[in-house]
């Protein structure tokens, strides 16, 4: 009896041990999904039920999901429930699982919440048409929203003011703004500087500007080019000159073998005005010097008068534009980048009151750039706008310093401006956001896509399109259209004096058919050719039919 009570109580014992051996098995694959983000251990209040699958003994139950170790890792957690300190190290050398991505988190976040977007007017980023706002900013804004699902309010900052530490010691503009919580984003264009990133979150920048200088083209230094003699004149005007002065010549010499004044008898003489006598009395005329012999026909003398007449027209409009394209009598203050600046004090300039700009030459250890803003703060000579220093630099005799982009805009849009080709202190456009906001990251992948993706320079050239069509350099050529009276008034005394000169063939025809009895057309017909060929065959016919009669 007793033997048997032992091997009760021995069974019973076995029994236990093995129920409790599996319970830390089910322990350790909890405590590792746990770990590991891949299973959560479900937790029973005190008076919820247990469920079918919960009432099982424990040897009995199966784990809620397949776990993710190979045989390799079940050889490895075997050995380590054998001996403990194995199976810490193995838990702990498993690989950690990815982070997940916090753009749908972000987005899920702020999906229902209306932001409100703080921005400022400046073409072309934010400009008014109507009651809406339009501009290169207003599609930022609206390619963000797309890629992020948000919604958003615009409202145009208070203060009119980009942002800086006022006196007081407080940001103000579209940074105070988002710093006081009265905007969740500033879409303007902003410049990344460190001291807005001390106070205010900044996204990667959307738009890559630097500092230059904008002024008028005739205070700009450029280099003589060798032909600078032709700038007076378009290239389609030249062409013209060269055409009527080809087709007077060709006139001249027609019309002088067609006139009985000017050559009599063919059959006798030699007609002085050939091609190349032709050529060399306009190319005379085209240069008031003259060249003879003179033309004693009527028809010619049209022609001589109306050559004279364009010439005198033309070389007066060529020099006119001529002294006008020259530069200026002040040639050594004409300006090509910020040392020549520097180096005068004739040519007043200055930049946007507050701004980075300012910043980046009160700050700078360059020579040049502090004595630049030490003219500027003696002078005085800030601007409050963008638009207040274009206008100034459109009057004349002022430079305005500020971001290329906004410059290259001016630019496009003024014809009488030009931006120096020297550009300093390369930064970017960024979005503000509050300090450690999650859409900051978000909002930098967005706009590193929309880069990548080409939206950003597809923008770039839909807002800064040009609008000015003259062309460059220090003047404009005098088109063809501009001197087109001149012109038509050639070709109409060209017509007249070969009109006058049938009329004189005509008539001396008419004549020597009444003497020689023969009708006017034979005879005419035998004037032209002997004159449009020399007279030769004409006088052999002619002496011929004189030793018949």
């Amino acid at each position: 009896m007793r033997a048997f009570l032992l091997f009760i109580s021995y069974a019973a014992l076995l029994l236990m041990l093995s129920d409790l051996s599996v319970a830390a098995g089910h322990g350790i694959r909890d405590a590792r999904g746990i770990l590991f983000g891949h299973a959560t251990p479900r937790q029973l209040s005190p008076g919820q039920p247990r469920t079918a699958s919960d009432k099982r003994p424990l040897s009995r139950r199966r784990p809620a999901a397949k776990t993710w170790r190979g045989s390799e890792e079940r050889q490895r957690l075997s050995s380590g429930r054998k001996g403990g300190a194995a199976g810490v190290s193995v838990i702990s050398a498993r690989p950690p699982r990815p982070p997940r991505a916090e753009l749908s988190l972000a987005v899920g976040a702020l999906g229902n919440k209306e932001l409100l977007v703080t921005t400022i007017k400046q073409d072309p980023y934010t400009m008014a048409k109507g009651s809406q706002l339009e501009g290169y900013c207003m599609d930022l804004l609206s390619e963000l929203a797309k890629k992020l699902g948000f919604r958003y309010k615009v409202h145009l900052v208070k203060d009119g003011s980009y942002g800086r530490v006022d006196d007081s010691g407080n940001w103000n503009g579209m940074i105070g703004e988002v710093i006081r919580g009265e905007a969740d984003l500033a879409v303007a264009p902003l410049t990344l500087t460190a001291a807005r990133e001390r106070v205010v979150g900044m996204t990667k920048p959307f738009m890559q500007t630097g500092i230059s200088i904008l002024l008028r083209k005739d205070i700009v230094s450029e280099e003589s080019g060798l032909f600078d003699f032709l700038s007076p004149f378009s290239t389609e005007t030249w062409v013209g000159v060269l055409i009527a002065y080809l087709l007077t010549a060709g006139c001249f010499c027609v019309v002088c073998r067609l006139s009985p004044r000017e050559w009599r008898h063919p059959e006798a003489e030699e007609n002085h005005f050939t091609l190349l006598h032709s050529l060399w009395y306009a190319a005379g005329a085209l240069s008031l010097q003259g060249a003879g012999p003179h033309p004693r026909a009527v028809s010619a003398r049209v022609i001589s008068c109306t050559w004279w007449l364009f010439a005198l027209v033309l070389l007066s409009c060529y020099f006119a534009n001529l002294s006008s394209s020259q530069p200026p009598d002040s040639a050594h203050l004409m300006i090509k980048g910020f040392e020549d600046l520097a180096n005068q004090d004739i040519i007043e300039y200055g930049t946007l009151s507050g701004s980075s700009t300012l910043a980046f030459f009160k700050n700078s250890n360059n020579p040049a750039y502090r004595r630049i803003y030490e003219h500027m703060e003696r002078r005085k000579s800030f601007v409050s706008s963008m638009d207040e220093g274009v206008q100034r630099a459109k009057d004349g005799n002022y430079a305005f310093i500020g971001e290329s982009v906004s410059l290259d805009l001016a630019v496009a849009r003024y014809c009488e401006l030009v931006r120096a080709h020297e550009v300093i202190g390369m930064r970017g456009y960024s979005i503000v956001t509050p300090l450690g906001s999650p859409m900051l990251k978000n909002l930098s992948i967005a706009v590193l896509q929309l880069s990548e993706a080409g939206e950003l320079a597809y923008l770039r050239s839909k807002w800064w399109a040009s609008s000015c069509m003259a062309s460059g350099g220090r003047g404009s050529g005098v088109k063809g259209h501009g001197l087109r009276g001149i012109f038509l008034l050639l070709a109409v005394g060209l017509g007249v004096a070969l009109l006058i000169a049938l009329l004189e063939l005509t008539a001396r025809s008419r004549h020597r058919a009444q003497e020689q009895r023969k009708s006017c057309c034979t005879v005419l017909s035998q004037e032209l050719s002997q004159r449009l060929r020399g007279g030769g065959v004409s006088s052999q016919e002619e002496s011929a039919e004189k030793s018949k009669a």
